[in-house]
């Protein structure tokens, strides 16, 4: 009989000339600024994916990044040609239309279709020739059209006086009795019959919908928010000045605040007659609230103010992004002497005389990282690059 042999572990290991027993090795690749790009590009796809649509030049500070970072892109035929294998959206492609075939056949999110036979896009009762060439909404007359009359005259009024606004369209929005403009009509929502939510979690239902032109809809409220993403606007409620048009906040999303900018009504000759003078804030409260007692409050000049435009912001600190921009803006902050009710001097920091589209281009280039590159010139009042 053959001796039994005995291996010690080592020798089993020693014996492994295939490597078969060796623990394999993870490898390791450097990121390179391809990756980095590559990563930078589907955070773009991933946003168009989820909300049927690109990223706009929205309030949301998130949003609002993702389209300055597309529209970059857009900008660098070296990095468009490197993306072309994962544009799979056609975002970075030149699209040339020529006529509406190019347009349908462009409609990557479906934009343009829908099975719904009331879509705003159907046409009924009307030629092939008119079909291939006009794009108008399916409505029909509204009989009693006198009972709401007076409710557009109303919003049109308070468009004019300034105590209504518009502001860019979010699915917030939709609740019964408010108003839109879909390409350059009033519309009324009346009604959102039995509100419910389709499988991609958004509200989709059959609506009431009144327009100034006498006509009248019953369309999905999706098609009608399609409309509205497209060509509308959202009319806000009366003397409603905030600018809340943030989209696409998840439950995992912590807001840090508002940065707003606000302009003086104030009488006083040396504060009214200073040309471009904004204020530029930071608030944990809303605005409407936090400036409800300005008229006694020097760090708002003792005097009413107006709401330009408010940024919610979310996941950041909205302390240090305001204490930025005054830093940026330092040589052209505003420098008066205000006194309280008490007779007390103050001097408000929070001033700044400048053009109201600078501001708002350095808070898009904050939000980007590329403010480190400019520096404003007081003698231009433009931003130039260092």
């Amino acid at each position: 009989m053959d001796k039994l042999i005995e291996f010690s572990l080592d020798a089993i290991l020693e014996g492994d000339p295939l490597g078969l027993l060796s623990e394999p090795r993870a490898t390791v690749h450097p990121i390179n600024e391809d990756d980095r790009l590559v990563s930078s590009f589907e955070e773009i796809n991933a946003f168009i994916e989820q909300n049927e649509r690109e990223p706009q030049k929205s309030t949301n500070m998130n949003e609002r990044a993702l389209h300055v970072r597309l529209e970059g892109l857009r900008q660098n035929p070296e990095k468009i040609e490197y993306l072309k294998p994962y544009d799979r959206f056609n975002t970075l492609q030149e699209v040339k239309i020529n006529s509406i075939d190019d347009i349908l056949n462009d409609d990557v999110f479906g934009l343009l279709g829908s099975e719904d036979s009331d879509d705003i896009f159907t046409l009924k009762h009307i030629s092939k020739e008119r079909e291939q060439t006009d794009f108008v909404a399916q409505r029909r007359p509204c009989k009693n059209f006198g009972k709401y009359e007076h409710l557009f005259s109303e919003v049109q009024k308070d468009l004019k006086s300034g105590s209504r606004k518009l502001s860019k369209f979010n699915e917030k929005f939709f609740k019964d009795g408010s108003f839109f403009i879909l390409k350059g009509v009033l519309a009324y929502l009346e009604k959102i019959e039995n509100p419910k939510k389709d499988k991609f979690n958004k509200l989709d239902s059959r609506t009431k919908i009144i327009f100034e032109n006498g006509t009248q809809s019953n369309m999905l409220l999706r098609s009608f928010g399609k409309g509205l993403y497209d060509d509308g606007y959202c009319v806000s409620l009366q003397d409603d000045r905030v600018l809340d048009g943030l989209s696409q906040i998840s439950d995992e999303d912590e807001k840090s605040g508002y940065i707003y900018i606000l302009e003086s009504k104030s009488c006083d000759d040396k504060i009214a007659s200073i040309k471009n003078l904004y204020k530029i804030g930071y608030s944990t409260i809303p605005v409407k609230e936090r400036i409800k007692n300005a008229i006694n409050e020097p760090t708002y000049l003792m005097a009413p103010v107006k709401i330009l435009s408010v940024y919610e912001t979310y996941n950041m600190n909205t302390q240090k992004f305001e204490q930025l921009i005054h830093k940026f803006f330092g040589k052209v902050c505003l420098n008066v002497d205000i006194f309280g009710e008490s007779g007390k001097r103050y001097t408000p920091r929070e001033w700044f005389i400048l053009p109201l589209e600078v501001i708002e281009q350095v808070i898009e280039l904050i939000i980007t990282g590329e403010i480190i590159n400019y520096r404003y010139d007081t003698k231009t009042e433009k931003l130039v690059l260092l």
